[in-house]
């Protein structure tokens, strides 16, 4: 009785190249650094065994999904839900599904997402990176002709499409703003660095603002984006001997912490501490105070992220001169949450 030889899987190649399996996956998928002795390993095994890949190991130029893949930082902040509704909508309508995926704020998982939507066959990307100058994941993208558009993500780099507005030039605005209302002391509350080049650009923006005015740029609070409670962290920036009258905060959801820590410690806003958002989501209109903030045209960047992405996809390599930043207008929504500097420093409750 004749026996059938099991064909190889990619646990078998795992084990023989003594990585993990998550490694032979993104070697598979030209995601791993081409020359480190995990990626020479994993290659050797593949030729010893014989081991066939099924759709990881399949390029985007065999194979046609008529699906893109759509990578996000966070399911959680609705100013994402904007750029997700213009991709679908415009995806649809030329016949494209959407595989959607978020990181969580997490460098470390972008890979890995990136990982599973080639696994099934999506045929580009629209996604979002901490950091779109400095990334290995989009080095690997780069080597290997995936055809992306980033969204919100403003790169120096100009060999790499993306839609987005101008982070640094919107920050500046708000500066002028909270100047225009006899703010000279104003702090800047943002989400970490580390997580979102956003970020860095919006605090950039304020510190040139500031220093072009003749003003002293306060250190950056850093926070984490989804965090609801920053009591703590504002009753800190306020205890020092000049506390800042304005906050410019680099999200709207940072924004709407902030003003219930406000709330928290007895201060009215904007009677006593003004404050300004970043991302012009619906909810933080209906707030009253209502929020003011540069409001970005969420839906048209997904638009135009995915009108971008099927002509890359269309192009292939004499796409070139589509591989530049598009840069989108923003606009301010002057809310209800600046005003006047206050006479007199409010008085803190003592902590708890």
């Amino acid at each position: 009785m004749s026996s059938v030889k099991t064909p190889p899987t990619i646990r078998t190649v795992a084990a023989r190249a003594e990585v993990s399996v998550a490694t032979v996956s993104r070697v598979v998928n030209g995601l791993a650094p081409p020359h480190s002795p995990a990626t020479q390993r994993v290659r050797e095994a593949i030729k010893e065994l014989g081991f066939r890949p099924n759709r990881l190991g399949r390029g985007l130029k065999t194979a046609r999904s008529s699906t893109i893949g759509l990578v996000i930082p966070s399911l959680a902040n609705p100013v994402f839900a904007g750029s997700v509704q213009g991709v679908q909508a415009a995806a649809r309508a030329a016949g494209y599904g959407v595989l959607l995926t978020a990181t969580n704020y997490d460098k470390g998982e972008e890979a890995g997402a990136v990982e599973t939507l080639l696994s099934h066959y999506v045929d580009g990307l629209i996604l979002t990176v901490a950091k779109s100058d400095d990334s290995e994941l989009l080095d690997a993208l780069d080597e290997r002709e995936v055809p992306y558009v980033l969204v919100y993500n403003q790169p120096s780099v100009r060999h790499r499409a993306a839609v987005t507005v101008d982070n640094v030039a919107a920050a500046r605005e708000v500066v002028e703003l909270l100047k225009s209302y006899g703010h000279d002391r104003i702090g800047m509350v943002a989400g970490q660095f580390c997580d979102s080049d956003r970020a860095r650009l919006r605090w950039l923006g304020y510190d040139d603002a500031m220093l072009r005015a003749g003003l002293e740029p306060d250190p950056v609070i850093e926070v984490a984006f989804e965090a609801t409670d920053l009591t703590q962290e504002i009753r800190d920036a306020l205890s020092v001997p000049e506390p800042p009258t304005a906050l410019f905060c680099s999200t709207d959801l940072i924004a709407v912490a902030v003003m219930g820590a406000a709330t928290r410690l007895g201060l009215e806003v904007p009677r006593d501490l003004s404050v300004v958002g970043f991302d012009g989501i619906a909810m933080t209109a209906a707030l009253r105070p209502q929020l003011t903030t540069i409001v970005q045209p969420t839906e048209t960047m997904g638009r135009e992220a995915f009108a971008l992405l099927a002509k890359l996809m269309a192009s292939g390599e004499e796409a070139e001169s589509l591989r530049a930043p598009t840069l989108l207008s923003h606009s301010l929504r002057r809310g209800e949450t600046v005003g006047p500097v206050r006479t007199g420093r409010p008085k803190l409750p003592p902590p708890v």
